[in-house]
C-alpha cells in the first residue's frame, strides 16, 4: 500500500499524518481498513475511501484532542510524515500518561454501560421500542472497559478473539456475562446475513460516509472463514456505535425500531431482557468496587 501516494493524492502532504488501527500492528485482517490519523484539526465525519483494492478511512484529528477513546486511538502511532515535529511531541505526552488514559477509559465504558442497563429498565417500564437496544450497548460498552483494562484498543473486528484470549482473572471473568447476554449463540449464516443488509442500512441512514462498503468488506471475511460469532460481535458493535451517536434524537426517530431490531438482532422476551440488563449492570458495578479498592 503506497500511502504516501495517496496522501499526496488526496491533497494532504502539508498536515501530519500516523497510522494507527489494527494495521499498525501484527494482527489483522486481509479486509481490514487503513486508519489515517489526519492531523487537520478538523471534526468531520471519518472518510472511507477505496484505494488499491483496500479501503482507506481518513480520521480527521487533532493535535489539541482531550477525549480518551480518542486518544487512545493515537496509542503507538506509526507516524507517516511530520515536518514540524508536532505529532511526534504529541504521541511522546499520551505514551507518558498511556496507563491511566486506559483507566479512565475503562471508567467511562463502565459508567456508560450501567446508563445503559438503567435505561433498559426505564424503557421496559414505558413500553419503549429501544430496551433491547439499550441493553446491547450496555454489552458492548463492559467489552470496551474489559478490554481497556486490559490495555488492549478497542477494535470492532477483532475484540471477541482478544476478550476470549485473555487471562483469567477477577475482572475478566465478568467476559462471560457478556458472551451469555449478548447473542452470539444465535449467529447463524441466514441471521447474519439479514443482520448485514439492516446494518448497511442503518449505517448508510446515520453516517453517511460509504462505511457500508467496508462493513460489507468485513462480512465476506468472516463468513468466508466461518468465523460466524466474530461477525455477529462485529455488527452490533457498529449498530452500537450508530445507535448512541442519536441517542438524543431517538424520540425523532420511533421508526428506526424496525430497522435495528434486525440489524441489532435484539430480544423481545421482557424478562429475559431484564434479567440480562441486571447482569450487565452487576458485572460493572463489582468491576468499579474493585477499582475503587485498588
Amino acid at each position: 500500500m503506497d500511502l504516501k501516494k495517496f496522501i499526496e493524492n488526496q491533497g494532504l502532504a502539508d498536515l501530519p499524518v500516523g497510522l494507527g488501527g489494527c494495521r499498525n500492528s501484527d494482527y489483522f485482517f486481509d479486509s481490514c481498513d487503513y486508519d489515517l490519523m489526519v492531523f487537520d484539526e478538523n471534526s468531520s465525519n471519518n472518510q472511507i475511501i477505496p484505494f488499491e483494492n483496500d479501503i482507506i478511512t481518513i480520521h480527521h484529528s487533532s493535535l489539541s484532542e482531550t477525549n480518551t477513546k480518542k486518544l487512545l486511538q493515537y496509542d503507538k502511532l506509526k507516524i507517516i510524515q511530520d515536518e514540524s515535529w508536532n505529532l511526534k511531541i504529541f504521541l511522546s505526552k499520551i505514551s507518558e500518561k498511556r496507563d491511566s488514559l486506559f483507566s479512565d477509559f475503562a471508567k467511562n465504558s463502565l459508567i456508560e454501560s450501567i446508563f445503559c442497563c438503567q435505561k433498559t429498565k426505564d424503557a421496559i417500564q414505558n413500553e419503549d421500542p429501544f430496551a433491547a437496544c439499550w441493553q446491547k450497548c450496555a454489552c458492548y460498552y463492559l467489552a470496551d472497559a474489559i478490554s481497556s483494562l486490559n490495555h488492549n484498543s478497542s477494535s470492532p473486528s477483532h475484540m471477541l478473539d482478544s476478550l476470549r484470549k485473555f487471562p483469567k482473572n477477577s475482572t475478566n471473568n465478568h467476559i462471560s456475562n457478556i458472551l451469555q447476554t449478548i447473542g452470539i449463540e444465535r449467529a447463524t449464516p441466514t441471521l447474519l446475513e439479514r443482520m448485514l443488509k439492516s446494518s448497511i442500512g442503518f449505517s448508510d441512514l446515520i453516517e453517511q460516509n460509504n462505511h457500508s462498503e467496508l462493513i460489507q468488506r468485513k462480512y465476506d471475511y468472516f463468513m468466508e472463514n466461518s468465523m460466524l460469532s466474530d461477525c455477529y460481535f462485529y455488527l452490533g458493535y457498529i449498530n452500537k456505535e450508530n445507535f448512541i451517536s442519536i441517542k438524543d434524537e431517538l424520540n425523532k426517530k420511533e421508526d428506526l425500531i424496525h430497522l435495528l431490531k434486525i440489524a441489532f438482532d435484539i430480544e423481545s422476551e421482557t424478562n429475559l431482557l431484564l434479567h440480562h440488563a441486571e447482569t450487565i449492570q452487576s458485572s460493572c458495578s463489582q468491576i468499579i468496587e474493585t477499582f475503587s479498592q485498588g
